[in-house]
Order: C-alpha cells, then structure tokens, then sequence
C-alpha cells in the first residue's frame, strides 16, 4: 500500500511540472526589466508576467510590449507602443511633444517631455505589420527613433507585459 501511496503522489507532481512547463512555455513568460528606459513605469530588475504574443497579437497605443531584434540586442527589451500600422508619428524635440496622426499624446506616464533625437526623419508613418516603440524614460531609451531599431515587425515581440510580479513590494498589474 505505501508503495501505491508514492507512486500517486510522484503521478500528480509530474502532472504539476508538466502543467507549469506547458504554461510558460506557450502561454506566459516571465521577462526581466534590463536598464532605466521604462521608468518611471517599470524599474530596472522588475520581473514582468509576459503573455505570449501567439495568444494576443492585436497591439494598441499604451501597450508594453517586449521585443527582441537582432539588430539591436542580444536579450529582449520592453518598451511601450506609441503607434500602430498606418499611423503617422511626429516629434518636436523643442517642446518635447509627440504627435500620433496630428494628434498629441497625453503622456501621463513619461519621465519628461521628448527632447533626444536619434536619427529617424520625421514625421513618418508606420508601415503595415509594425509598430513604433518608445520608452517611458525617453531621453535615455534607445527605442524606434533611432534608425537602427526603427520600426518593429510585431512577429518580433514576444509578447505583451501584464503584471509586475517582482520585486514582491511592487506586485501590480501594468496600466
């Protein structure tokens, strides 16, 4: 009988690691914050529950995303959706203000206004099966301002942040 009892319990905890496996492997990641680009939203070190872009690609203005792009790192970097395919981005770096088709962002949850350039041209309009990118902490995020990142092809991103879930003191969902 005590042999019968063991081999239950060994049964259900393989179920279990299978479980978790499957779940962060086609559902969920978790992804870490590397760098001061999202602050204030995110900070370096914050571990983020990611759901995986296969389960919901549909990217709107305000989304986190996190993305990887060989030409411009080697570990996935998040940043936030400032714009969709077909929408036209503009910048004035002197007064640090973003346009999105010539209407300007309320961006409650940047650092301070916009004032590094990084090369792309503007205004510019996102082509089909893209999106703009930026960071929350704009002048010390490299994001689709500079020309090697530029637009990012959404089969790139990995996914969508939903949650800080690390630091425990931190635990939020994103908004």
């Amino acid at each position: 009988m005590p042999l019968q009892w063991l081999y239950e319990w060994v049964q259900a905890l393989v179920g279990v690691v299978l479980a978790v496996v499957l779940l962060f492997t086609f559902v969920v990641r978790l992804i870490g914050v590397d760098g001061h680009s999202m602050v204030p939203t995110l900070q370096d070190g914050d571990r983020l529950l990611v759901l995986n872009s296969l389960l919901d690609d549909d990217y709107q203005y305000g989304d986190i995303v996190v993305l990887r792009k060989d030409t411009f790192m080697t570990e996935p970097i998040v940043k936030r959706v400032i714009a969709t395919e077909g929408q036209t981005v503009d910048i004035d770096f002197d007064a640090g203000t973003v346009y999105v088709d010539g209407q300007l962002l309320e961006e409650t949850y940047i650092r301070e206004p916009t004032h590094l350039e990084e090369g792309l041209e503007f205004p510019v309009t996102v082509p089909e099966g893209c999106v703009f990118v930026m960071g929350d902490n704009r002048n010390m995020s490299t994001d689709s301002r500079k020309t090697e990142i530029g637009m990012v092809d959404t089969r790139l991103i990995l996914g969508k942040a939903y949650m800080v879930i690390y630091p425990l003191s931190e635990f939020r969902v994103i908004k």
